[in-house]
C-alpha cells in the first residue's frame, strides 16, 4: 500500500528556492506521466526540460517570494499551442488538480495556500485569454474585496521617491 502523505501539521510550509524546486520537479514528473497532459508537453510543445524546469523555478520563486528572477510570457507560450492541440477547460483543470495535489502532498501553511491560489488564478486567466472567454473576474470593478486583496498581494508595493 502506498504511503499516505504526512498530516498537515507534519508538512512544512514553502520557505525558499529549494522547496520551489522540489515542488516543481515533483509536479512535472506527474505531468509528464499524465494521459491528458503529458503528450502536450512532451510531443506537441516539445518541451526542453533542461530549460523549462529552471524557468518554472524562477516563475514560482518570483510569484511566492518576489525574487524577481523570472522573465517570460506565459500567455504567449500557451497561446502558441492552441492551433496544435486542445487547450480547453479539461486540460487546465487537470493541470490545476495535479498542481494542488502536489502542493498538498509536500507542504502546508500560508505560502502553500498562496501558491495554490496563485496557480488557480493563473490557470483561469491563461485559459480564458487563449480561448477568448470573457469573464467578469477580469473586470477590476467586479472583483470581490477578497480577490482585490489577493491580487494586490501578488504585486510588490510601489515605492515613492
Amino acid at each position: 500500500m502506498p504511503a499516505s502523505p504526512p498530516p498537515p501539521t507534519a508538512r512544512p510550509d514553502l520557505t525558499g528556492r529549494a522547496d520551489i524546486e522540489l515542488l516543481v520537479n515533483t509536479f512535472y514528473e506527474k505531468v509528464r506521466a499524465d494521459a491528458l497532459l503529458g503528450f502536450i508537453f512532451n510531443d506537441v510543445a516539445g518541451t526542453d526540460w533542461s530549460t523549462h524546469l529552471p524557468k518554472m523555478y524562477a516563475f514560482w520563486e518570483t510569484m511566492i517570494f518576489r525574487a524577481g528572477t523570472y522573465t517570460g510570457n506565459p500567455l504567449a507560450a500557451h497561446a502558441r499551442l492552441v492551433p496544435l492541440t486542445a487547450m480547453g477547460r479539461p486540460q487546465f483543470d487537470r493541470w490545476l488538480a495535479l498542481f494542488t495535489a502536489t502542493v498538498d502532498g509536500l507542504f502546508a501553511g500560508e505560502k502553500a495556500e498562496h501558491i495554490k491560489s496563485a496557480a488557480s488564478d493563473m490557470a483561469n486567466v491563461i485559459h480564458a485569454k487563449i480561448n477568448g472567454v470573457e469573464q467578469d473576474r477580469y473586470d477590476y470593478s467586479k472583483l470581490t474585496p477578497e480577490q482585490r486583496a489577493r491580487y494586490a498581494s501578488y504585486k510588490p508595493p510601489v515605492v515613492q521617491p
